[in-house]
């Protein structure tokens, strides 16, 4: 099980395909598009915050369930970012004190329950996307959801960036699994070929050194 990681507009969905494409694997893709409560959410998140959450956390229990189940499968978000999206909501105060206290006790249950033998617990490999904030923006104005651009809200804008910055925390404080970083503003995987075969490369590399490691 390959997870990734990254903030919005990151590529996650375009890195997924591409491993999922190599790998001949099925592919897990967080629940956007038919995502009822997140345009609620924009548009009120001191309301919806909470609901979007344990939606998110949701799926991505059931996506763990059901990719611990193949030889190889790949999720374009994981559970073990969900922590950072919810508390950075709660730090900016769209969360009340006993919402993040279910939430927390909700998530610790999850992770005990996750899959075990002969299943892996833990993924195999977690890859962070990482993108400077200029790029992140105009990744959000490009594929533009409406509710996601700063002319809907501008606030958006202080929010971005700090997700930005606590998602380079959360990648150097991840211990789970073996992990790979990608440089998405040097390599644009999204929009070219060369630099889509450059990102493959490194992955494969880092698959073969952990199986072989493995296998010692």
């Amino acid at each position: 099980m390959i997870v990734l990681a990254g903030t919005i507009g990151a590529g996650k969905s375009s890195l997924t395909d591409l491993i999922a494409e190599k790998l001949n694997s099925p592919a897990y893709y967080e629940s956007i598009e038919d995502n009822k409560v997140l345009p609620l959410f924009y548009a009120n998140p001191k309301k919806y915050a909470f609901l979007l959450q344990i939606y998110f956390l949701n799926k991505r229990f059931a996506s763990i369930k059901e990719a611990s189940k193949e030889k190889n499968a790949v999720l374009d978000r994981s559970i073990y970012e969900d922590s950072l999206l919810f508390h950075l909501n709660a730090d900016l105060k769209r969360a009340s004190e006993e919402e993040v206290r279910v939430y927390d006790a909700l998530l610790k249950n999850m992770m005990e329950e996750l899959p075990v033998a002969p299943y892996e617990k833990n993924p195999e490999l977690l890859i962070h996307i990482k993108v400077s904030f200029p790029t992140m923006l105009a990744r959000i104005k490009k594929r533009g959801r409406e509710y996601e651009q700063l002319e809907f809200d501008p606030s958006l804008y202080d929010y971005y960036q700090e997700l930005n910055k606590r998602y380079e925390k959360f990648y150097a404080d991840y211990k789970e699994s073996p992990k790979l970083e990608i440089d998405g503003d040097v390599y644009n995987f999204v929009e070219d070929e060369k630099a889509r075969e450059a990102v493959w490369e490194q992955i494969e590399k880092k698959l073969t050194e952990i199986r072989q490691g493995a296998k010692i």
